[in-house]
């Protein structure tokens, strides 16, 4: 499989009165077309910094950033905006759905973004919300109105309809409880499943099970990787495998 992103020696850094913080330190990496990357590690170890730099929603201080065989370090922020609207899919904490917009309408405007096509982005709005197991009847209320999973779905699909190179998560299932969490995992299982790529930040094991490979961070440097294989659920060994990785780690 290709690579859809490579970095070489990225850093980044932040000043605070003088005092300079390394949070990203020389990170190589490679993710490839179909990967379901994971990013662990203890607080403050650069994995949502990893994640914004590599969406390119944070600029690096230092190093390359290749994104679907495009440089993207020194765009300016137009053109990374461009760039992410076409290429990438973003599911928060928080979905930050519009409150005053429906469902539907939060996922459309989206859909808009890319496409004039009224007829077409319905359909495909339609389709995706069907493949998060939303049904029609919830299409018409607003978040407010549906419960924190079935939201998070609707961020899901909303950051899916446009088909996206990356869908990078941060947290997903940070703010749900296990039920609803675990809907949330079977949905980005199944697309992962379909092709979709995806990199992950989390501090939950059982929601980093999901993914074929597990990069922990440590003083913003990658300490370690394991390679998962694909999601099998059930898979004990699985979990025993992450767990005593994570317990090599210092987790």
């Amino acid at each position: 499989m290709k690579n859809i992103i490579e970095t070489s020696k990225l850093c980044k850094t932040y000043s605070s009165n003088g005092v300079q913080q390394h949070v990203l330190r020389n990170i190589d990496l490679e993710i490839k077309e179909g990967d379901f990357t994971v990013l662990m590690g203890p607080s403050g170890a650069g994995k949502s910094t990893l994640l914004y730099s590599l969406s390119g929603m944070d600029k690096p201080s230092l190093g390359k950033i290749t994104f679907c065989e495009t440089d993207i370090t020194d765009m300016n922020s137009d053109q990374l905006a461009v760039f992410r609207r076409k290429h990438c899919g973003f599911v928060f904490q928080q979905t930050y759905l519009v409150d005053s917009m429906s469902i539907m309408d939060n996922v459309l405007s989206a859909g808009f973004l890319i496409s004039n096509d009224r007829k077409e982005v319905i359909s495909k709005a339609r389709e995706i919300l069907k493949s998060v197991d939303l049904t029609g009847e919830l299409w018409d209320k607003f978040p407010s109105q549906v419960s924190g999973g079935e939201a998070q779905r609707a961020g899901i699909a909303r950051a899916l309809i446009n088909r996206p190179a990356m869908l990078f998560a941060d947290e997903p299932t940070g703010a749900l409880n296990s039920k609803t969490g675990k809907d949330v995992l079977d949905a980005l299982t199944k697309f992962n499943v379909e092709g979709q790529s995806i990199v992950m930040v989390t501090h939950d094991i059982v929601s980093a099970r999901r993914g074929n490979r597990i990069l922990y961070l440590k003083d913003g440097e990658i300490a370690g990787e394991l390679d998962l294989g694909r999601y099998i659920s059930g898979d004990k060994e699985r979990h025993n495998a992450l767990r005593d990785f994570l317990g090599g780690m210092g987790w």
